[in-house]
């Protein structure tokens, strides 16, 4: 059996390989042993004609991580694992390709099916397309019990490595984001980290910024071959997790920001007197980094030349065949253990427990996801400081576009720059994309935005007197007023009712919205139709139960009442925005009492309670409808009743959370400094020709923000499950699970280091 095993080896050589042998760039002695050991493996294992072509492998002993790069750039050396802070430089700045991804034996490895463009290939012979166990968690480390996430300024930190995912992204971005660290563009943000932290170790950062050295034990030599002083070595006592967590245990540093996988290696004698920061300002156990960490990111990757990636790739399939966790010869040589070494994490992380291949083709946002570039751009990964105060808006229609030119121009001292997309779910892809940085969401859109990585900033407060919300131990918010979802149909419409509408046209605010799609199938729209057994998809429980509606957004039956736009608005039929003159509470009165000549309506319309009122008045103003009074229209309630709009409290489809500005993680304070200037000018000030918070100027509703609002409350010390209430977050998630058009977050879930 194992004469066949060569003969397959030695043919899977010849067939494919190069004759040129792999040169390994190693950044420390116990490394370049680690190496050395592993060549001479692939030596004894495979035979003479092998080796010659292809299995003879070469260790390169370079002074760093960086002289890692250079040399693997100059083919002075072909493969070097990277952290993914690295890994964005070695791709955008260097030119070079990852091959293959470390996959993390952690507890949190999962593998996820699905439908989506990139592949990663698992050499144990299925595919993957979402590995969460390639993320790693950022975590901070602490022996003082009395400390906290937001009293870390004054300290002395202890980093991983410079740039790198979890000892400086993560951590960075956090503080940031709750502005426990602040950041101008006057000075580099490594000035900043040096003026909060009283000292550090940060190693890799000795070029750029020396002054994050100081905790750092390495040998100082003015010769650079001999220098280990903050260098991204193992010959640098703190350099990486494992040493930064000997800066903490030293005495030296009062804080350790590593990844979690590093947690594992601590021995439990020193278990109990070390505990985790979490982001709510308590402490937690080592064991709990599930759920007290300071965000995701991805792993470490393999990376070498464009021109050497097809050879690579196979050669570290042949490592992994010979020497992984599976491999047939890995009682001669453990790929994946540092340990008889002296050290641990050298060639690969010692919890790898695959190597999965990327694709030809896959770019350095498939490689380590959208939010993350997105985060180390904020950072200025790429030499950039931090941009000015300048805020990108997410607008969706014509007319919203319009109100945010006017309000960029009376906001003058601090630039808006207005961004259009062609919904919401665009929104909150472009923010992610980094396209556009804020846009106000509905509750529905809010519980997308939280799954694709984005956090709150302020919510829009709807009661007469503002109050700042209070998080409950439970987790519950108090005092953030929320709105209703109603049913209306038109007073004439004496036959219409709750439980007898299969049939009957439908108006809909929008796909997603709160009123118009998440509520309405919670209830029995058609005792015939519509029964307890009935899907749990709203898509489908509307389209069996309507003739045909309005749901902008969707298609099909539903889109047939819609209208399109005109005029500079001019678009098709059923689009997701205000440009479809059905769109959103407006819209769905619109579709309700028909076109200007009387056609095109629908019999019921699912919207808002908040601004219904307002907009009946605003008919006949607007040039719509004339003759429209409150009194025309009624409630229809869920047991089959109806009411007067007045009577809205007892005779709705249930309670819907306010609306909330969304935005990456690292710019929350930006957003939120710009937004109380932009309150404080123009929400309420009767001197201002420019109201923040009123749209029937426009000849429209709701435009950027609810014109409800009374103001902006801050809510990015919260989460978007606190803000929406369970009952909500839970409802909404059901309605996703069964839903199969949920396009967004599938976009969402393609980014594997997003919340899940």
């Amino acid at each position: 059996m194992r004469g066949i095993y060569v003969v397959l080896l030695c043919f899977f050589f010849f067939c494919c390989a190069s004759t040129k042998k792999m040169r390994w760039c190693t950044v420390s002695h116990p490394e370049q042993r680690k190496c050395a050991e592993l060549a001479k493996a692939l030596v004894v294992v495979l035979p003479p004609a092998s080796v010659n072509a292809f299995g003879r492998l070469s260790c390169i002993h370079a002074s760093s991580v960086t002289d890692c790069i250079n040399r693997v750039t100059a083919n002075r050396a072909d493969l070097v694992t990277l952290d993914a802070g690295d890994v964005y430089s070695a791709l955008k700045e260097f030119d070079l390709t990852a091959v293959a991804k470390e996959i993390y034996s952690d507890g949190n490895f999962m593998l996820l099916f699905g439908t989506f463009p990139h592949r990663a290939t698992i050499w144990s012979g299925f595919d993957v397309l979402w590995l969460a166990g390639s993320c790693v968690l950022s975590v901070a480390v602490v022996r003082n019990s009395s400390l906290a996430m937001r009293s870390l300024s004054g300290l002395r930190s202890c980093h991983s490595g410079f740039r790198w995912t979890a000892g400086w992204s993560l951590p960075l971005g956090f503080l940031l984001s709750r502005n426990y660290l602040s950041w101008s563009k006057e000075r580099p943000l490594t000035q900043e980290v040096s003026s909060f932290f009283n000292a550090s170790c940060v190693p890799g950062s000795a070029a750029m910024a020396p002054h994050l050295c100081a905790l750092c034990q390495g040998q100082k030599s003015y010769i650079r071959q001999k220098n280990d002083h903050c260098e991204m070595s193992h010959s640098e006592p703190f350099y990486n997790s494992h040493g930064a967590l000997r800066c903490l245990s030293s005495g030296a540093g009062d804080v350790a920001f590593v990844d979690h996988l590093a947690l594992e290696t601590i021995e439990n004698s020193e278990r109990d007197n070390l505990r985790l920061l979490c982001t709510d300002g308590t402490q937690a156990p080592l064991s709990h980094y599930n759920a007290c960490h300071l965000g995701r990111g991805p792993g470490a990757a393999v990376v070498t030349r464009m021109s050497v990636r097809k050879v690579a790739r196979k050669f570290l399939h042949t490592l992994q065949m010979l020497f992984g966790h599976k491999g047939r010869e890995r009682h001669r040589f453990q790929l994946f253990n540092s340990s008889p070494f002296g050290e641990r994490d050298l060639l690969f992380k010692d919890a790898t427990a695959e190597l999965a291949a990327l694709p030809d083709g896959a770019d350095v946002n498939q490689v380590l996801g959208l939010g993350y570039i997105a985060l180390l751009k904020s950072l200025g990964h790429e030499g950039s400081t931090l941009e000015d105060s300048v805020v990108r808006w997410c607008c969706i229609s014509h007319k919203e576009q319009i109100k945010c030119e006017q309000w960029a121009l009376s906001i003058q001292s601090d630039p808006l720059v207005c961004v259009r997309a062609a919904s919401m779910r665009h929104c909150v892809e472009k923010i992610k994309r980094d396209e556009v940085d804020a846009v106000s969401l509905d509750a529905t859109h809010v519980f997308i935005a939280g799954k694709c990585g984005l956090v709150p900033v302020v919510t829009e407060y709807y009661a007469e007197e503002c109050v700042a919300p209070e998080v409950s131990t439970e987790g519950n918010v108090h005092v953030l007023p929320s709105i209703v979802g109603v049913a209306v149909s038109k007073r004439s419409s004496r036959s219409i009712a709750m439980g007898n509408l299969a049939g009957r046209r439908s108006c809909h605010g929008h796909m997603y919205s709160p009123a118009g799609w998440l509520l309405p199938h919670a209830h029995t729209l058609s005792r015939e139709l519509n029964s307890s057994s009935a899907t749990c998809d709203p898509n489908q429980v509307y389209s069996d139960v309507f003739w045909k509606g309005c749901l902008p957004g969707s298609e099909g039956n539903l889109c047939k009442v819609c209208l399109g736009g005109t005029g500079e608005a001019t678009t098709k039929r059923c689009t997701d925005n205000h440009n479809e003159r059905y769109y959103g509470n407006m819209g769905a009165l619109r579709c309700l009492v028909g076109d200007p000549g009387g056609k095109n309506y629908g019999d019921i319309a699912f919207l808002e309670q908040h601004n219904l009122k307002d907009n009946i008045l605003s008919l006949a103003s607007s040039g719509w409808a004339e003759g429209w009074a409150s009194s025309d229209f009624e409630l229809l309630c869920g047991d089959g009743r109806r009411a007067p709009l007045s009577e809205w409290e007892g005779c709705n489809l249930g309670v819907i959370p306010p609306n909330t500005v969304m935005t990456r993680p690292v710019l929350t304070g930006r957003v939120h400094d710009f937004l109380m200037k932009s309150q404080e000018m123009l929400g309420g000030n009767a001197s201002s020709q420019f109201k923040l918070f009123e749209s029937q100027h426009y000849g429209e509703s709701d435009l950027l923000f609810k014109d409800a609002t009374r103001c902006f409350v801050r809510t990015s010390h919260m989460d978007c499950r606190a803000i929406l209430g369970e009952e909500f977050y839970n409802r909404v998630e059901a309605a996703f699970n069964c839903t199969q058009s949920a396009d967004i977050l599938q976009f969402c879930s393609q980014d594997m280091c997003s919340p899940v």
